[in-house]
């Protein structure tokens, strides 16, 4: 069996992007700040604008179709930084690697920008924290001022290279 191609889509490849994030909000409902029923029925317009808006997505592809997704998007008052969002990887994948390379291509990304790369995590999210951790990102914690009627989640930076300087 060979690794999942993990290949940099946009706004034509909405059907892919439908399919995977639709499976991964079916998943795991919980890991994400959108639900399923917000999307099920979403237009093509719209799934188009979410490839637009969030300018970096990679999709891990599969022999039988898509089994991971990651984003990125700039993030920070002036996009200082990215922010990795959207990410998941199918039960059949986990434990292979694949997570920590979608992982790794976010961080390139930013890096290549001169930017550091963030990420928001369920604190009861512990796979995908081990996930983060191996890849170099450290936990900074639940945020101070993080509302106590939501789930907490937290906040973690890469610290691996420092990003190059922005031209």
């Amino acid at each position: 069996m060979s690794a999942p191609d993990l290949v940099r889509i946009g706004p034509d490849d909405w059907r892919e992007f439908r399919a995977v994030r639709l499976a991964a909000l079916a998943d795991a409902p919980g890991a994400f700040g959108a639900r399923h029923s917000e999307w099920a029925d979403a237009t093509e317009e719209r799934w188009r604008r979410r490839l637009t808006d969030v300018p970096f997505t990679v999709v891990a592809r599969g022999v039988d179709g898509p089994v991971g997704v990651v984003s990125g998007v700039e993030s920070g008052e002036s996009g200082e930084s990215v922010e990795l969002i959207s990410m998941w990887v199918a039960p059949g994948e986990r434990g292979t690697g694949l997570a920590g390379r979608l992982i790794g291509l976010v961080v390139d990304w930013a890096r290549d920008g001169g930017r550091r790369t963030g990420l928001m995590v369920r604190d009861d999210n512990l796979g995908a924290i081990r996930a983060y951790t191996r890849a170099g990102f450290v936990d900074h914690g639940v945020p101070d001022d993080w509302p106590a009627a939501e789930p907490a989640e937290r906040r973690m930076w890469h610290e691996g290279t420092p990003p190059r300087p922005r031209p």
